[in-house]
């Protein structure tokens, strides 16, 4: 589920001037974003879908996100830092990249997660390229696939050219979850700027947990 278009008339300036532009028509959520930003407009291949939080102050986090403990291995805590140089952000940073990279097709929001746990939901923008496409084998058909969503292209010689490739927010389930820190660790092996390349490290327990909306996956075309 690609973000085509974000916010209107705000697209290429930062989530300040979009606070300014969503405050001035709002005003009617009391559980917001942000002190300032109620909720964020993003336009999908599926339709726009408003990324806000639950308003019911009551509402509790159920089913599988709901768990505290999980065995370890291989569900164990995660690092704060996936890999050196690999920047980690939070949840307003991932909004202001929803404006600024996605909304502009310089970036791409990256559920690293298998098809299967895609489609039971996901953030609202990303586009699912499974860990296991990022660390399949140059040539393998699947990181092609990746290759072609990411910009990168193959130079006559066979070498990966990253001149045009684009920056990547990539999440999975949460701090317990190894699939964007492996899909991370695949991109680097293969010359991936680090620079290029940030860690959502709370995923979908976290976003969840923060009562943001998710949005059920489309069909992936990865295996």
């Amino acid at each position: 589920m690609r973000l085509q278009a974000v916010v209107t008339n705000v697209i290429q300036v930062p989530i300040v001037a979009a606070v300014l532009a969503l405050s001035a028509i709002s005003g009617a959520n009391e559980v917001n974003l942000t002190a300032d930003l109620p909720f964020l407009d993003v336009q999908t291949e599926t339709g726009k879908v408003r990324i806000e939080r639950i308003q019911d102050q009551n509402n509790v986090l159920t089913g599988g996100f709901a768990k505290t403990s999980r065995k370890c291995p291989p569900f164990c805590i995660h690092p704060m830092s996936a890999a050196t140089g690999v920047k980690t952000v939070g949840e307003i940073e991932l909004l202001d990249f929803l404006i600024q990279s996605v909304g502009n097709d310089t970036g791409v929001l990256v559920d690293a997660r298998t098809p299967s746990w895609y489609q039971r939901g996901t953030i609202p923008g990303s586009e699912n390229i499974p860990f296991t496409a990022c660390t399949a084998d140059i040539g393998d058909p699947n990181f092609e696939m990746a290759m072609d969503a990411f910009g990168i292209t193959q130079d006559s010689d066979g070498t990966l050219n990253y001149s045009e490739a684009k920056d990547l927010v990539l999440f999975c389930n949460g701090p317990w979850c190894g699939q964007s820190p492996r899909a991370i660790k695949g991109l680097l092996k293969k010359g991936y700027p680090p620079s290029k390349l940030y860690y959502y490290r709370g995923g979908m327990q976290v976003w969840q947990i923060l009562g943001m909306t998710t949005v059920p996956g489309t069909n992936s075309q990865f295996n």
